[in-house]
């Protein structure tokens, strides 16, 4: 009995450290993602500073970082079809993060496909409630809907100042910020030197709506 005990005990600790080896390689791997999204991104400030939007050095920066962005969802995609969307529980915050990083700098179609199954990895408590609410922000409004929370912030190369992308019921939205875990837009804006005024923006959204949705459908 007492050998048969020892083969489980065995048995189970292999089981165990199998799967502590798999996520810890896992972890690695979402970590060297991560620097690799953020690498092109990092540069874009400085980069459109010195060179300006329009130069080769801008345009060949977002190429790379569009072509990494594609190489990153490949390898985030062959892990999420395997094990699902694993929780900073098996692959610690940072690499959890990347997973929705990931997803968050994909392509419409790729957003789309993903967003249910993030949903049910926020009730799960393997995704954080802040983060889904960026990601449907931005599906919403690839899709030419109004954002709900907030989180996407645009430019206008006109006036050379950036503005909140077209968010629906303005004078709620801290409300629903609140609901998953986000700090007031105010605050929000504050971190990029924005202010919020909701009874100004609200007397803007009809021209900020015109002149987004008429961008994104030239883009489109």
């Amino acid at each position: 009995m007492k050998h048969k005990l020892f083969i489980f005990f065995f048995m189970a600790c292999s089981i165990a450290f199998g799967q502590d080896a798999t996520f810890n390689n896992i972890t690695k791997q979402l970590l060297d993602i991560d620097e690799l999204d953020q690498r092109y991104r990092n540069q874009i400030e400085e980069t459109i500073a010195r060179f300006g939007s329009d130069s080769k050095e801008s345009k060949a920066l977002f190429k790379n970082m569009k072509t990494t962005d594609s190489l990153n969802l490949i390898q985030v995609e062959a892990i999420i079809y395997k094990h699902g969307w694993l929780g900073s529980d098996k692959i610690g915050s940072q690499a959890n993060t990347t997973l929705f990083m990931v997803i968050q700098h994909a392509e419409l179609p790729a957003q789309i496909k993903y967003l249910p199954m993030m949903r049910e990895a926020v009730k799960k408590g393997n995704a954080r409630a802040s983060s889904l609410a960026l990601l449907e922000d931005r599906v919403a409004l690839k899709q030419g809907k109004k954002q709900i929370y907030g989180s996407q912030i645009s430019w206008n190369m006109k006036t050379n100042e950036s503005f909140v992308a077209p968010l629906e019921d303005p004078d709620n939205v801290d409300l629903r910020r609140a609901e998953v875990g986000l700090p007031n837009l105010q605050a929000y804006l504050a971190e990029m030197d924005m202010k919020w005024d909701v009874e100004s923006y609200k007397k803007e959204l009809p021209a900020i709506e015109e002149t987004f949705f008429k961008k994104k459908n030239k883009i489109d």
